[in-house]
């Protein structure tokens, strides 16, 4: 059994949340309690609440999620599901068929280690940018670039999972935190690599607004100084207009589902043809320089000006750290900005099933003690800052599910919140019984 089939087979709840205290460890959620009922240890709760208001008050606040915070967005009767990279793997070797598939590995001997589709891709890309100049007839050259082809349009297709139908509790509450924060404020920033459209399709349910860089008319194009724009509602009887509330800013740092070059242009658009091609970062090692060509630039310049903003706040939750491009802002930010607040919330600090289920009949410790340095080299480092007791880093061992169940709700729900549920209800029994 591996950590990952524990989290595989236990609820969202934030009782699953533990905090890494200085000195001791991992401390669970809750309290401990006696035989008797009574407290015997507190839990990290209080600790964990303060970091979040504290994070969610900040007069700067964003927030940063990666491929963990889809995993929850699932789709019932076996439909599609957010894809692990063992997924892209199996699919583009089922798109292209054995032969084929093991053809390319057998090109490739670094790749023969692992079913790693980025270290894979990563070696095609070489391979194809030192034989730029090979000629059209070159079945070499040409093969490896059909597969490239086919292998990214597979993982366009796998990753453009969410619908109507999907299942997106968590991230409907995470949207509803984040964007009913006190909108004097500067409006919250949701920066995620993700390419699904999980946060979009949850906000439209919302009747949020998505300030996401693209026009409000047919087409849908995109241009940075969209995201310079506000939403204010103008009254007849006022002289000055009021932001609205339930708005946040979106920038997806490695691409989306349905954004599509145009010519010079980006545009909102599913259509797949050599005019329509995809906008996205696939999973290679070049991501650090494609992460700074248009329109990611935009998006990663936005990134590093939030984490160096005064009273700024950054909650991670569902990135693992591996894109560099991204985990090496956020320590440089941490090194020179003494007025950032960054709470990380990743299952991964935790290794042992063992130490997480308890090992039977014994129920798991209230307070875990400190596990090895992490394997990844951003969070060892960030995690040695969080040991010498820097008191701006709060490291949580959790899903992004989890870590949503646990956020405060600083205003509550408003009336046209209100309104819009009821509403909703009314057409969906409306639309049942036609």
């Amino acid at each position: 059994m591996s950590i990952w089939d524990y989290w595989n087979e236990t609820d969202a709840n934030r009782t699953n949340l533990r905090l890494y205290t200085p000195g001791r460890g991992w401390l669970a959620y809750s309290d401990k309690l006696d035989d008797e009922g009574s407290v015997e240890e507190r839990g990290s709760r209080e600790q964990i609440d303060s970091a979040l208001i504290n994070a969610l008050s900040a007069s700067n606040f964003s927030t940063l999620t990666g491929a963990g915070a889809s995993l929850c967005a699932t789709n019932e009767d076996g439909g599609a599901q957010a894809p692990s990279m063992s997924d892209l793997w199996n699919a583009v070797r089922e798109e292209v068929g054995d032969a084929e598939f093991a053809a390319i590995r057998a090109r490739f001997p670094n790749a023969q280690s692992g079913e790693n589709i980025e270290r894979l891709l990563t070696l095609c890309k070489i391979y194809l940018d030192l034989n730029d100049g090979a000629k059209d007839d070159d079945e070499d050259v040409a093969g490896v670039r059909a597969f490239v082809a086919n292998a990214e349009s597979t993982i366009l297709r796998l990753v453009d999972f969410v619908g109507l139908g999907t299942d997106l509790d968590s991230h409907q509450r995470f949207i509803r935190k984040i964007g009913r924060r006190g909108f004097r404020k500067a409006r919250a920033k949701l920066f995620t690599t993700n390419y699904d459209l999980a946060f979009e399709e949850a906000s439209r349910r919302l009747r949020f607004m998505v300030i996401d860089g693209f026009s409000h008319s047919l087409d849908q194009v995109y241009d940075r100084q969209h995201f310079e724009f506000d939403v204010v509602r103008r009254e007849a009887n006022k002289e000055a207009p009021d932001y609205i509330p339930n708005a946040f800013q979106l920038y997806k740092l490695h691409g989306s589902a349905d954004w599509r070059r145009l010519g010079s242009d980006v545009v909102r658009s599913r259509q797949n043809t050599d005019e329509y091609r995809p906008v996205l970062i696939y999973p290679r090692s070049s991501k650090y320089q494609e992460a700074f060509d248009p329109p990611y630039l935009d998006m990663m310049g936005a990134f590093q000006i939030a984490l160096r903003e005064p009273d700024t706040a950054l909650i991670v939750a569902g990135f693992g750290f591996n894109d560099d491009h991204i985990s090496s802002p956020i320590l440089s930010a941490i090194e020179s900005n003494l007025t950032l607040r960054l709470v990380i919330c990743d299952p991964s600090f935790i290794t042992s099933e063992n130490d997480l289920r308890g090992v039977d009949p014994d129920p798991p410790a209230h307070t875990i003690l400190q596990q090895q340095p992490h394997s990844n080299r951003f969070l060892a480092r960030i995690s040695s800052l969080a040991a010498a007791g820097d008191p701006r880093i709060h490291l949580i061992n959790g899903r992004f599910e989890d870590l949503v169940d646990a956020m405060p709700d600083l205003i509550g729900e408003t009336d046209r919140e209100r309104h819009v549920e009821r509403v909703r209800v009314l057409r969906d029994n409306s639309a049942g019984q036609a």
